[in-house]
C-alpha cells in the first residue's frame, strides 16, 4: 500500500481515538439541579402526551 494510504488510515484512527478521549473528558460535566428538574418535568409531559396519543390509535 502506498504511503498516502497509511497516512489516511493513521489519520482515521487518530480522529476516532481523539473523539473518544474528548467524550471521556466531557462526561464529568455536572448539570445544575434546576435544569435537571426542568428536563425531568419536560420528559414527564412528553411521556404523558405520547400515552394519550397512543390511546387515540
Amino acid at each position: 500500500m502506498p504511503l498516502i494510504g497509511w497516512l489516511f488510515i493513521f489519520a482515521a484512527f487518530a480522529l476516532v481515538i481523539g473523539s473518544l478521549l474528548f467524550l471521556r473528558d466531557s462526561a464529568d460535566m455536572k448539570i445544575p439541579k434546576d435544569k435537571l428538574e426542568k428536563i425531568r418535568k419536560r420528559k414527564a409531559e412528553l411521556e404523558k402526551e405520547e400515552k394519550e396519543n397512543k390511546e387515540d390509535w
